[in-house]
């Protein structure tokens, strides 16, 4: 933010202004403000000064500072001024010294002069003086406009300094006050328009990595030689995310086991959203290495408590390990809404969940019952997170859909024919639909199908 400009005072050598202020007749000394008169102001002067306020905020003074080892040589002449006819204020710093200390954030433009002397003469691979010293300053004010001076004639140092980042550069010989201040104004205009599109692409190139991060924890099912079909769906509540805290895996165990999980971190943000993935994968090496499940659950619990930030945080989890013969399957809710089974012949329903254990992280030392359930010998088992089924309906979207309102809407879709990843993503817009809206909520569903 610009500096407020002081009352006028002796200017010290390293700082100059282009239009000086003068002391109005019968003012106090040194005071450049008229004196107070006694009359009252009319409404247009206030009106006046109330809009040269205004002006003053949205278009404030320009300052460049001059980096000059010989400051009576100086090119800077008198009547510099910007684009709105105000004065340029400008401050002339000897040498990179003084002007690493001049170079405060209401600086707007640095001239810098080639000639001046780099910091101790050094140069490197053959680079001149005068490039030293411009790196010198583009390193010391890498947010500033910077404008290259050098000796008239010498385009090609000139044009030098511009490709190693300066926005301009002058010929010393050539100047004017009207050169100049057009000079600048470019200078500064073209600095913030190389920032705004430099952040541009930083932004773009930043959205594009945390793309390719979240795609690439997302999992990739594990079911090499099974019989079951697979389908997934996954939608964060974060804008503009890819994940979330919702977490989910399949895997089949060499004896032909297919474990299933699906699981949710409280929270949204992207803290939760690691967290989901830390435990995603704790639970595919611990089933991988053998364990299921009140063993299994045990273990992520401790995982979750070692790698959680507050000791508030829990997760819910589901677990369900299907046999090899697929007719049959273990079990294991913490905290976590019950799996749905549809099968020909009979509507989809809810597994049981009088069993169902704590949540992951709220009760030290709990366990987790393994129910054993009959699945038949055709099937489509649904798991899900509460973000499917919180979401608002009917009229003033006060109710919520529940489990209830998931069952019927998922066995009018069977009903319906849809199957796989077309009834995932009907149930998914749906549940949207009814919400009036993009869910809050992170959803994630996993459909298994056994076929004979």
């Amino acid at each position: 933010m610009p500096a407020p400009v002081p009352r006028q005072r002796a200017i010290p050598a390293a700082e100059c202004g282009q239009a000086q202020a003068v002391p109005a007749a019968g003012g106090p000394s040194g005071d450049a403000y008229p004196p107070r008169r006694d009359a009252a102001r009319t409404d247009d002067e206030t009106v006046r000064d109330a809009a040269t306020a205004d002006n003053d905020t949205a278009h404030p003074m320009l300052t460049l500072l001059l980096i000059e080892d010989d400051p009576t040589a100086a090119p800077i002449v008198p009547d510099l001024l910007d684009s709105d006819g105000k004065p340029i204020r400008v401050r002339t710093a000897r040498n990179l010294t003084e002007a690493e200390r001049l170079l405060t954030d209401d600086v707007h433009c640095i001239l810098l002069d080639l000639a001046l002397p780099a910091p101790g003469r050094a140069t490197k691979g053959g680079e001149t003086e005068e490039l030293a010293v411009l790196r010198h300053v583009l390193r010391l004010a890498p947010r500033h406009a910077v404008l290259a001076l050098t000796a008239s004639g010498d385009a090609e140092r000139g044009a030098e300094a511009v490709r190693v980042g300066a926005q301009d550069y002058l010929f010393r010989d050539e100047l004017d006050g009207r050169l100049l201040s057009r000079a600048i104004r470019y200078a500064v205009e073209r600095k913030r328009s190389d920032t705004a599109e430099r952040r541009l692409a930083e932004g773009k190139l930043r959205a594009q990595e945390n793309a390719r991060l979240e795609r690439g924890l997302l999992p990739t099912p594990l079911l090499e030689g099974s019989p079951l079909r697979f389908a997934a769906r996954y939608r964060p509540g974060r804008s503009r995310a890819l994940l979330g805290g919702d977490f989910y895996d399949t895997v089949r165990t060499p004896d032909g086991t297919v474990h299933a999980m699906i699981g949710d971190v409280c929270g949204h943000g992207p803290d939760e959203a690691a967290l989901g993935v830390e435990l995603r994968i704790a639970w595919r090496a611990l089933t991988l290495a053998g364990l299921c499940g009140d063993e299994l659950l045990g273990t992520l619990q401790q995982v979750l408590e070692h790698e959680r930030d507050d000791d508030e945080i829990f997760a819910t989890l589901c677990t369900v390990d299907i046999a090899p013969d697929g007719r049959r399957a273990g079990l294991c809710l913490a905290g976590h809404p019950a799996p749905l089974i549809a099968a020909p012949g009979r509507p989809a329903r809810l597994l049981p969940q009088e069993n169902n254990g704590p949540a992951l992280g709220l009760v030290p030392g709990a366990r987790w019952p393994r129910m054993q359930v009959e699945l038949g010998p055709e099937w489509s088992l649904m798991l899900y997170t509460d973000g499917l089924i919180e979401g608002r309906v009917g009229a003033g979207r006060k109710e919520r859909l529940g489990q209830d309102g998931m069952v019927e809407m998922i066995r009018r879709q069977f009903s319906e024919g849809l199957s796989g990843e077309e009834l995932l993503r009907a149930a998914v817009s749906e549940v949207r639909e009814l919400n009036g809206g993009e869910l809050t909520d992170d959803v994630a569903v996993v459909l298994l199908d056994r076929v004979p």
